[in-house]
């Protein structure tokens, strides 16, 4: 698209409104970027964007901003809700955001990657075995971003047409997409972002714009152990691959047999990697790996390829990470589980006994299945945050009283219990099962903060 003069409202100064805005300004948009939050907060921003002619309307979004406008681009975090948004959409501009923008200029073959979990440690694997591939040759570069790290719009200038970008598309950015990446794969998908989406039906619909832009030459990467996922297989325009521990006979795809990693293609089966070197803790994880092996099929990657990439990863930070083992005790951070679905994910990683601490601020969604999990799996408890009494609740709901909840203000206070309680032998697990937004910035914030109170914890904190 040529952008010169083009009148473009960015909605949201954070990492992908500032991406977003500097690319359109360096192709002579002119650009207005706001946000709700007051100048005072924005200094950072404003310092990043300050060698560009930006025009900034902090403090709120006036329906002003919308006259003459060609496009309004809301950042991922921006609901569509807004009246900033519904009234671009009343006056009938046309709305899209940095992730479209990036597929319909990449010059290069692009692998989408979404899902309700296990996204992100799945475009990180399959970030390795792209620049495995580069190092054999098979492409120039690999670049990796988009819901995570860097949003690539902020690299197109250094993407050639041999290049691989491997993205992360969150249902938030999937919304507004018109355009399907050439590889796209759904991991799963399962109750997650109601509060944003409203129902399940208008969730899929959002992870469902990954593939339904796509053209018969293209090629959808389904999970078969997901019942949602898999049924999305009957309307794909193009090649459908599945990964699961088993797939139906004859289909495309990757999968486990005689302890191996297993991909299978029209040009044959190939063995990727004995289960023993997957360092990933969890069956979850195991279906990550699948997935990143499936996609590696689908470009026609080399067995030895995929298998290299596979080799020594140990996970993303923030999702089951070890952070420490103290008096026979061992901690774990999965800040990232921001659903009770997948906190009962996180926890069923582990043989060991936990502490569980859970909570933060709710999503709408229902927490029956972490108490029942809890029952079997949990020595203890610990809510904490907004969600501590929503969680308490559900435990009386599903009639579960052993463990029953001990409640703390914040994390801070959550951990302290947790060292108290924690016998020899146990596993102390952070896998919230809500955001982080009532105390942090962010899960990574929260993970953070996690790891620096576990590290601080003395010998003594953690015995009866």
């Amino acid at each position: 698209m040529n952008w010169h003069e083009k009148r473009v409202v960015v909605i949201g100064a954070a990492r992908q409104g500032l991406a977003l805005t500097r690319y359109l300004v360096e192709r002579g948009a002119q650009v207005v970027l706001t946000d709700a939050r007051p100048a005072g907060e924005l200094a950072g921003a404003r310092q990043a964007l300050a060698d560009l002619a930006v025009t900034w309307e902090l403090g709120g979004h006036p329906f002003s901003l919308l006259d003459n406008a060609d496009i309004v681009c809301p950042s991922g975090g921006v609901p569509l809700t807004i009246p900033l948004v519904q009234e671009a959409i009343w006056r009938g501009i046309p709305l899209s955001n940095d992730s479209q923008i990036f597929v319909d200029a990449a010059p290069c073959k692009v692998v989408g990657i979404t899902g309700s979990a296990g996204k992100t440690t799945t475009t990180t694997l399959m970030g390795r075995i792209a620049q495995q591939a580069a190092e054999a040759g098979l492409y120039r570069q690999a670049f990796v971003g988009g819901n995570i790290g860097f949003p690539l719009v902020d690299r197109l200038d250094e993407i050639a047409a041999d290049d691989l970008a491997v993205v992360e598309f969150s249902s938030f950015q999937l919304e507004l997409m018109t355009t399907s990446p050439q590889v796209a794969a759904i991991l799963n998908i399962s109750p997650n972002h109601l509060d944003r989406h409203g129902t399940m039906e208008a969730y899929t619909a959002a992870k469902r714009n990954i593939y339904t832009h796509q053209h018969p030459e293209d090629i959808l990467v389904l999970g078969a152990e997901d019942e949602i996922a898999w049924s999305l297989a009957q309307d794909a325009p193009g090649r459908v691959l599945a990964f699961g521990r088993q797939i139906p006979d004859g289909q495309e795809g990757g999968f486990i047999r005689d302890g191996q990693v297993w991909v299978r293609t029209g040009h044959g089966e190939q063995a990727v990697t004995p289960l023993s070197e997957i360092a990933l803790l969890g069956e979850h994880n195991l279906l990550n790996v699948l997935a990143a092996c499936t996609l590696g099929a689908a470009l026609n990657l080399p067995a030895d390829v995929i298998r290299a990439g596979v080799q020594g990863f140990g996970g993303v930070e923030h999702r089951l990470e070890f952070v420490r083992e103290l008096n026979g005790v061992q901690w774990y951070n999965d800040s990232k589980a921001t659903s009770p679905g997948m906190t009962v994910t996180a926890m069923r990683a582990f043989s060991q006994p936990l502490v569980v601490l859970a909570g933060g601020r709710d999503k709408n969604l229902p927490w029956e299945g972490f108490a029942a999990q809890a029952k079997q799996q949990a020595s203890q408890v610990i809510a904490f945050g907004e969600a501590a009494g929503i969680v308490a609740a559900a435990f009386e709901r599903a009639g579960v009283t052993d463990p029953r909840p001990v409640t703390a203000a914040g994390l801070e206070e959550a951990v302290s219990a947790a060292a108290q309680l924690a016998q020899p032998g146990e596993v102390v697990l952070l896998a919230p099962g809500g955001t982080s937004f009532d105390e942090f910035t962010d899960f990574e914030a929260r993970g953070r903060r996690f790891k620096q109170l576990v590290h601080s914890l003395p010998e003594k904190e953690t015995k009866r």
